[in-house]
């Protein structure tokens, strides 16, 4: 028990330095990895996620109802099989 309390504390310690280091971490002067932040590439960051959330639930779906398909198939298969 006292091992679990110990991770569960190093971890803790891990995320709160995590937090308090990342603002700085990537950026100088407003200059981070991408370049200067301006509107212009807010606003297409902001069309990417919407994009993202149309997209990721009509792929996910098309990826079930696949699934769901395979799987009546495969119980049709299996009581045609097992049939008295």
């Amino acid at each position: 028990m006292a091992l679990v309390r110990r991770i569960g504390l190093a971890l803790a310690a891990l995320c709160a330095a995590a937090l308090v280091t990342a603002p700085g971490a990537l950026a100088a002067d407003g200059i981070g990895l991408g370049g200067t932040t301006t509107d212009k590439s807010v606003t297409f960051f902001c069309f990417g996620v919407i994009a993202l959330f149309m997209l990721l639930p009509i792929v996910l779906s098309l990826i079930q109802a696949r699934l769901e398909g395979r799987k009546e198939r495969m119980r049709e298969q299996l009581e045609r099989v097992h049939r008295p």
